[in-house]
């Protein structure tokens, strides 16, 4: 049997590796009984190490703030890329999208092969600009106060925009995910919005590179099965994957 400070930081790495821990698992790998992991998980949550959960315990998950467009697009540029051309795919004849902001959002924008016509309504103004030379799409655009970091709207303004609108799919990013807390944003008003562009459109696609598993940001968007379809890269861990799927979200992994 290891003892107290050998099977914390045994807990620990496999928190670090899958994200979460059960304690069933653990206590067949380290030979001790579910008792003695729970009482670990007392004092490792005590110390801001762990959050426990029914049945095992998830990693404390790292705070967001939020970042300029510009900033955002230096982030796994190669990852959102092949995210993006992936989501492209989705695209079907005569499709209308809703299509939020966000630097992932903006490399699937740019992979766009419209077929047939195709519809487009975004609060992005960036957006809405490189859509607007793409003659083959038709585009609409959501008003309301203009936010310099997101360079999109996202006020009361823009919300009652959405009120006429149904479209096919939602094609939308984030600054976190993970089962526990859902999808979430590091602004609470860019996650209202987004929640709201949910309840306009028949399937929900979330874009989102696999260095945003496990961040959390004070805007929670949705549940995780509330999502329709992950786009992601190989980077996502399998067992992280495989719960994901478990709740029955379609994962995409961008090759």
């Amino acid at each position: 049997m290891k003892n107290i400070s050998e099977r914390h930081l045994y807990i620990k790495e496999q928190l670090y590796k899958n994200g979460f821990v059960t304690v069933q698992d653990l206590a067949d790998q380290l030979d001790v009984t579910g008792a003695t992991i729970r009482r670990d998980f007392r004092i490792m949550e005590k110390a801001n190490l762990l959050r426990r959960n029914h049945g095992g315990a998830s990693i404390v998950h790292e705070k967001l703030i939020e970042l300029s467009l510009n900033d955002r697009n230096m982030e796994n540029p190669q990852e959102k890329d092949r995210i993006a051309k992936a989501a492209a795919a989705l695209i079907t004849p005569n499709d209308s999208l809703a299509v939020t902001s966000g630097s992932t959002i903006e490399a699937f924008v740019k992979h766009l092969q419209p077929q047939g016509s195709l519809k487009v309504v975004t609060p992005s103004v960036r957006l809405g600009f490189l859509m607007s030379e793409m003659y083959d799409i038709d585009l609409w655009t959501l008003g309301g106060h203009v936010n310099r970091n997101s360079m999109s709207t996202r006020d009361e303004y823009t919300i009652h925009g959405l009120r006429n609108v149904r479209c096919s799919k939602l094609f939308f990013s984030c600054g976190g995910f993970s089962v526990e807390d859902g999808v979430t944003s590091a602004i609470i008003e860019e996650a209202r919005l987004t929640e709201a562009m949910m309840d306009v459109a028949q399937q929900r696609i979330l874009l989102a590179d696999s260095s945003k598993i496990g961040k959390c940001g004070i805007g929670r968007i949705c549940s995780m099965e509330e999502v329709d379809i992950l786009v992601t890269d190989a980077g996502i861990n399998p067992l992280v994957k495989d719960r994901i799927e478990a709740l029955g979200v379609e994962v995409i992994i961008a090759e």
